[in-house]
């Protein structure tokens, strides 16, 4: 709002001050102009009485003018041109800057430079927090203040250049100066000819303009002396001849130049001229870019009466007790020092600095004393000349109008009635007929007091003018002369705003009234917007912003947009200075007047108005709102060639989330297109901007080491490894991690490195990203960037790549300290691929995958991307279009136009939290994924399965064939291979024997080794085997394997195939079994040890056979060949395969057995068809014989019953690595379950050596391995599938199973038959074997074990006859065989009485008698065997059951005695008959 330091009385008076006419000889302008100034221009800055002024009003009272300024123009004999005033108004708004530069940096980095008031302001996003404090701020403070100072020029000139008219007489001239020099030869002469050439201006016809306010107007003549030419007496005489001629008050001699223009140039003299002279000089700047203004010429500017009243300084800058504007947020300190980041000067010193090439001094020829002189004179002319003739003048036009007896409208009776109270009703405005054409003679006595009213304001005396006005006004609204009348009710509103002391209240109705006659009536915008200028100023001055802002509003039209521009300006600052401010309404009203600016090519004013508005709509969610000014911005900016905030201004519309229609995002994007291209035109060889599209995730960044993985080809499967393609697992990448450390503990003789960190190939938002991640020479380096288009069109990236920084270091060397940074160059170090074209849908999520090829070690920074940003060609081509004048229109050529920058990719790390000050601080962790350091060459593995299976048979041998190539640049060594399930696979051990190589072979070849059987024995073939030979030895890993590479080394671009053996997991399902292949270089590295390949095999298994055997010790004390002790082995096997995999049966082949202690010796049961077969779901039941080895102690004994005509050799590959494994996971289970309990549960007392003696009786160290042949229909082919299943024995009489039992009764059962057997009790006896065994075992062994500790056998007579009638009693002898199995002595007590618990026993048939002892006691050896001799006694025939004694037993050591219960044993039969 424009706030001065005049108030609203200062500007009032101002704007209508006497006017003098000034009419100069050639010879007084020659004297003038040796300073550069007109006569008029001479005495412009001395035109305001710095003393009061003393005159008479027609009443004889004395009346005190204050502070009176007078106005002298030359004569100008033509009304100025609408056209002309125009230009000048748009001129004078246009060079009326707030600050040289400052809108060209209205947009800086995202935020904007604001100023809406006289400085500069650097507003946030959003500008300021919340709407309560600033509504608290504004509310608080006691004086807002935003100077325009456009505003103010423009009012300032609007009023001066307003044409005289007929209805009023304010800018009649009053008096007339005649000038002229004292160096002409004839200077009365001259004088006389000057006042006739005025009398003829103003009397004869031919001059219509310009007005005079009286006929006999004031003639006053001045004669010009230059100092600088002496003459000074001539000069005196002819003046005192003047003042004969003219009187002593109708002349004066005014002496200048009393300095030669050629000495004392560096004297300081003040140049009280410019600040009044600029605004007639406007044609001399060329403040736009869009070419120079011309205005009229000199003649006519100056008869544009310039306002003064400020003095010499108050123009220069805002006075220092204004406080700043509410919407600034930095509130400078009231000393009214600027804010110095952008604000350059204030105004006037801006219009001196833009006109410091060419502006010229003023007033070189005048001293001070010059200055006073000319001071004086307009004093002296005012005293003495003009100021009695306006009081001459209104004592007259009184006296005629009191003289005027039948005047009943006179002024006095007007005033009368009207204080009287008797007023006439008035018309309303709209009740009048349009009679604004009525013109009134010059000697009407209605224009007499109108031409009274204004001479009497125009010398400040404000009630008789009002009085008069009011009169006036009735008078002309009788007549119905509208013009008149509102002419005059404008004057009395501002006579009576200005009276002293304020007697009445200020009738804004009046100028109401005036506003609405003058636009609606006559037509005449120019009067209502004087108006509304003045009536605006005087509401402000009361406090009534709603009223101005009413007001200003009312009067914006189409016919002008200058003037609506700033009439909106100013009601929009009346707004925000209400006492509620309303900020939304000033927004809106700022647009408006940006965009009336904007039609007024006043591209600046309309720029600074959107981005004052911005701040407000600005962060509050209106993106519609945003989005329009934001465009707007970015037009202006672009128009007055500020490039680059038009790029910050359209990149705003483009980086928010638009709610804007696809079309409409096309146009914001493609203006954004071609002005970014405008400013990179201009600075090609500049750095490259950030582009804004699309949007980049930069945290979902993943960066990849290596090449692509290998494609399958036919039957070769390349290794899985590792792809951007594979999602992220944090329990997989676990499951690596521990498989490399695994792997390196290995490699490193077991020991587990401290500092060990596991290789990462890929990087993403999860990994470990603290550490510089390495990269290898001549492998290129993937960086996958997330790109998400926001917009509703599609986006065309071409030649998209990444933007690095490399550092070329040799780690070879020893000083590597020599770097040199090389960016985005040097193709001989870093190779950078580049994607032709990447298109993005609308509202697109896509990847990006840019590939860099390292050709040196150093440290690699990845800064960003670069790419071309353009739009995808459209349909709607226009031809013969201008590109010049693409902006304007808002059509765009759509020739695949595109713009080169870039986007930087900015990761932030992980937030720190482990410290205390870490976390009570917000403290990130650095991300160095785009930081790899390149290593110099290492070998690349890479590996291929060729003939892999998919799909096994639970138990299935397969041979396949590995494939170990080497594609670095130097040779490996030390490759390994680890895994979770080593049970799946074998390389075979060191004894093995490699069969065919051909995989094609594989399909009838056996994949075991074999040998014919010759021999038709049903006994079995022994062999024996190292575990360590199988990789399962004392103090090894089995989970790490050497892979058997020729000579351990595989060179650069060698290859070799290895035979690998699988085996089908023992579950039915699919599983996933991985692979982690270690390997190593043959040179040491200073960064990168070893390197690491991984590979997932899927394995779906379907079910074959499922094995149960049980071991029980054998009756007989001895076997036929006497090799001591043997037991049985019963194995049951069942076919449980499903029809769908197409198996047509199962043989079993042979069974083996493996064990330290234990061999099979024969099968028992064989039967005629010697190989056994099984169907679906059928069960077979093999017992089998096996007896203790008395040979081999350290070493395994494989046994081999064979049931075909083949032995396969079991103690080779890979029958034996697949049962070592077996066995080694099985312990590994049952470790890792022995674990988990030990840890749940208290720990148990420690066993005695007794019970764990007792308990190794029951135990056995057996294992049973069943292999088997299955018959497959695939394809019309007949194929032979093989595979092995195995059982673990550890105790007599106790079910093992092939598998982990609980896993394996489900896949039996079923999952609804197992989760029944769940919910039933606990105590069923099918669960004991099930529950994991509690490896501390109870002090008080089983009765099992007991049995197991002796064991009895009974010989005796299976039929024995007897002569019962010869005698009656028959007695068989019978011998009581005991065996102690334990290593330790045993005592024994044999109790042959019947036990019983009721005398109803003994009456049993078949009863019979022991003879003899009833009890003895033995000491037995450890393995002694003993025999007792013992008598049964028969009464009857029958069959009897011999075995009832029972049989007690204790260590030797030992207290407490035992019964070992013989119940379990085969019954002993015996046959009894007569004779």
């Amino acid at each position: 709002m424009a706030q001065r330091v005049q108030s609203a009385q200062e500007f009032l008076q101002d704007s209508f001050v006497p006017l003098v006419a000034a009419l100069c000889s050639e010879e007084a302008e020659k004297v003038t102009r040796k300073n550069n100034l007109g006569f008029c221009e001479l005495i412009k800055p001395f035109c305001r009485l710095t003393s009061e002024v003393h005159m008479r009003d027609p009443n004889n009272q004395l009346h005190i003018i204050k502070n009176l300024k007078i106005a002298v123009n030359n004569i100008i004999t033509q009304p100025p041109q609408q056209g002309a005033i125009r230009k000048l108004l748009n001129d004078v708004v246009t060079v009326s800057q707030p600050a040289e530069g400052l809108v060209a940096n209205v947009i800086t980095a995202g935020d904007y430079d604001l100023n809406i008031s006289d400085r500069s302001v650097k507003a946030s996003v959003p500008w300021y927090s919340s709407w309560k404090d600033t509504l608290m701020g504004l509310n608080t403070s006691t004086f807002y203040s935003a100077t325009t100072p456009w505003f103010e020029a423009y009012r300032e000139s609007f009023l001066q250049s307003m044409p005289s008219s007929d209805h009023e007489f304010l800018n009649h001239y009053v008096a007339c100066m005649l000038v002229v020099s004292s160096s002409e030869p004839e200077p009365v002469e001259q004088f006389l000819k000057l006042s006739q050439e005025q009398h003829q201006i103003q009397h004869s016809n031919e001059y219509s303009y310009p007005k005079w306010f009286i006929p006999n107007t004031l003639k006053y003549y001045v004669l010009l002396h230059d100092v600088s030419l002496g003459e000074e007496q001539r000069a005196d005489s002819i003046y005192e001849e003047m003042k004969q001629r003219y009187g002593t008050q109708g002349c004066y001699l005014l002496k200048i130049n009393s300095r030669g223009s050629n000495r004392g140039a560096d004297e300081q003299i003040p140049d009280p001229w410019s600040q009044y002279l600029q605004k007639n000089t406007i044609q001399t700047q060329e403040p736009y870019e869009d070419g120079p203004y011309t205005l009229i010429s000199n003649k006519n500017s100056d008869h544009f009466i310039p306002l003064d009243g400020l003095g010499n300084d108050s123009k220069d800058g805002l006075s220092n007790n204004f406080k700043s504007h509410p919407l600034q947020l930095d509130h400078t300190s009231d000393s009214g020092c600027f804010d110095g980041t952008d604000y350059v000067k204030p105004n006037s010193s801006m219009h001196e600095s833009k006109k410091s090439n060419t502006w010229t001094p003023h007033g070189t020829c005048l001293t001070l004393t010059d200055h006073d002189r000319i001071r004086q004179f307009i004093q002296e002319f005012t005293f003495r000349g003009l100021l009695p003739h306006i009081e001459k003048t209104i004592r007259q036009l009184n006296d005629q109008l009191i003289s005027r007896k039948g005047l009943s409208r006179s002024l006095f009776s007007a005033t009368k009635k009207w204080f009287s109270g008797s007023k006439v009703p008035e018309k309303s405005v709209n009740e009048l007929k349009s009679t604004s054409g009525l013109l009134y003679p010059p000697e009407a006595p209605e224009l007499q007091i109108r031409k009274m009213a204004d001479l009497c304001f125009l010398v400040q005396h404000y009630e008789l003018a009002y009085n008069c006005y009011h009169t006036a006004k009735k008078d002309f609204l009788n007549d119905q002369a509208m013009l008149y009348a509102a002419g005059a009710l404008e004057m009395a509103a501002v006579s009576a705003f200005l009276q002293p002391g304020a007697p009445r209240p200020y009738p804004a109705h009046y100028m109401d009234t005036a506003i609405q006659t003058y636009r609606d009536i006559c037509k005449n915008m120019m009067l209502a917007e004087r108006c509304v200028l003045l009536s605006a100023e005087v509401l402000k001055s009361q406090s009534k912003y709603s009223e101005a802002a009413a007001l200003l509003i009312r009067l914006t039209s189409e016919d002008s947009d200058l003037r609506s521009a700033l009439l909106l300006e100013q009601a929009a600052h009346c707004f925000i200075n209400m006492k509620t401010p309303m900020v939304r309404k000033f927004a809106f009203h700022m647009i408006l007047a940006g965009h009336r600016y904007s039609k007024a090519g006043q591209k600046k004013h309309a720029l600074r108005c959107y981005c004052q508005a911005m701040q407000v709509y600005k962060g509050k969610g209106w993106s519609l709102a945003e989005d329009h000014i934001n465009f707007t911005i970015g037009r202006q900016s672009f128009t007055l060639r500020q490039l680059d905030n038009a790029v910050s201004a359209f990149r705003h519309i483009l980086i928010n989330d638009s709610k804007q229609s696809a079309a409409q995002q096309g146009a914001f994007l493609r203006e954004y297109l071609y002005v970014y291209r405008n400013v990179s035109q201009l600075s090609p060889d500049g750095p490259l901007p950030q582009l804004p599209l699309p949007y980049i995730n930069s945290s979902a960044t993943r960066v990849f080491f290596g090449h692509d993985r290998q494609q399958s080809e036919g039957e070769k499967q390349a290794a899985t490894h590792i792809s951007l393609d594979q999602e992220y697992d944090s329990e997989f990448s676990y499951q690596w991690k521990e498989l490399e450390e695994q792997a390196v503990a290995a490699a490193n003789k077991g020991t587990a490195l401290s500092n060990f960190q596991p290789t990462q190939y890929c990087l993403n938002k999860y990994s470990d990203n603290s550490r510089f991640p390495l990269g290898v020479v001549e492998e290129p380096i993937t960086v996958e960037v997330a790109f998400r288009n926001p917009l509703k069109v599609p986006l065309l990236l071409t030649d998209l790549s990444l933007l690095w920084k490399f550092q070329p270091k040799d780690y070879n060397s020893k000083n590597n300290g020599d770097t040199k940074e090389v960016e985005t160059s040097g193709k001989d170090m870093i190779g950078a691929e580049v994607i032709p074209e990447f298109l993005m849908n609308s509202e697109e999520t896509k990847m990006a995958r840019l590939k860099l090829f390292p050709h040196q070690t150093g440290e690699l920074h990845i800064l960003g991307v670069v790419y071309n940003l353009g739009t995808i060609q459209s349909t709607s081509v226009l031809d013969g279009v201008d590109p010049s004048v693409v902006l304007q229109t808002g059509k765009f050529i759509s020739n695949g136009m595109s713009v080169r920058g870039r986007q930087d990719l900015e990761i932030q790390g992980p937030r720190l939290n482990s410290t205390k000050e870490e976390k009570t601080s917000i403290k990130y962790g650095p991300d160095r994924r785009l930081d790899p350091i390149i290593t110099e060459d290492m070998p690349l593995l890479e590996v291929f399965f060729i003939n892999f299976p998919t799909g096994l048979l639970c138990g299935e041998i397969r041979k396949t064939y590995v494939e170990f190539m080497n594609v670095g640049k130097c040779p490996l060594t030390g490759v390994k291979v680890v895994s979770k399930r080593p049970e799946f696979f074998t390389f075979g051990g060191s004894s093995a024997i490699l069969t065919p190589l051909s995989p094609s072979a594989s399909e009838h070849c056996s994949a075991y080794k074999t040998v014919v059987k010759h021999s038709t024995s049903l006994y079995s073939l022994t062999s024996s085997a190292d575990s360590s030979d199988f990789g399962v030895g004392t103090g090894c890993q089995p989970e790490v394997i050497d892979v058997p590479l020729p000579d351990s080394v595989l060179l650069p671009g060698a290859s070799v195939q290895l035979p690998m053996w699988l085996r089908g997991p023992d579950e039915e399902g699919v599983h996933e079994i991985n692979f982690l292949f270690y390997y190593e270089s043959i040179r040491k590295h200073s960064k990168m040890c070893h390197r690491v390949l991984r590979h997932t095999a899927v394995i779906c298994t379907s079910r074959s056979l499922t094995v149960q055997a049980t071991v029980y010790r054998s009756n007989a004390l001895e076997d036929e060949k006497g090799d001591g002790d043997n037991m049985l082995v019963f194995v049951d096997v069942e076919n449980i395969n499903t029809s769908e995999a197409g198996v047509k049966e199962f043989h079993i082949v042979q069974v083996s057995s493996n064990s330290k202690n234990w061999k099979l010796q024969e099968s028992i049961n064989l039967s005629e068809d010697k190989d056994i077969k099984l169907a679906n779901r059928e069960k077979g039941k093999l017992c089998l014989k096996a007896v203790r080895c008395k040979h081999f102690v350290e070493n395994y004994t494989f046994a081999d019953i064979v049931f075909g005509s083949e032995q396969i050799i079991s103690s080779t590959s890979p029958c034996a690595d697949f049962f070592f494994r077996s066995l080694y996971s099985d312990l590994k289970r049952a470790r890792s379950q022995q674990s988990v309990h030990t840890s749940q549960g208290a720990a148990k007392p420690h066993l005695d050596n007794a019970v764990r003696l007792i308990q190794k009786c029951s135990e056995v160290d057996l294992n049973i391995i069943v292999l088997w042949k299955a018959y497959v229909v695939e394809d019309n082919k007949q194929l032979i599938l093989e595979g092995q299943h195995h059982v673990v024995l550890h105790t007599v009489g106790k079910e093992a199973f092939s598998f982990p039992q609980k896993q394996g009764f489900k896949k039996i059962l079923g999952n609804s038959d197992w989760e029944d057997l769940e919910q039933e009790s606990s105590e069923i006896g099918l669960f004991n074997f099930f529950r994991p065994e509690n490896t501390s075992v109870p002090a008080r062994p089983s009765l099992d074990q007991f049995s197991s500790l002796i064991k009895t056998s009974l010989h005796y007579p299976e039929t024995y006859n007897h002569p019962f009638h010869q005698k009656s009693l028959c007695i068989v002898p019978v011998t009581l065989l005991l065996s102690n199995c334990s290593q330790a002595d045993v005592d024994v007590i044999i109790d042959l009485r019947h036990k019983t618990t009721s005398p109803e026993t003994l009456e049993i048939h078949g009863s019979f008698t022991w003879l003899g002892q009833t009890q003895y006691k033995l000491q037995l050896k450890s393995q002694e065997v003993s025999s007792l001799q013992l008598k049964a006694c028969f009464v009857h025939t029958g069959v009897y059951n011999l075995g009832t004694p029972r049989v007690f037993a204790k260590l030797s050591d030992q207290v407490t005695l035992f019964e070992t219960s013989q119940q379990n044993s085969m019954p002993a039969l015996i046959i009894i008959g007569n004779v």
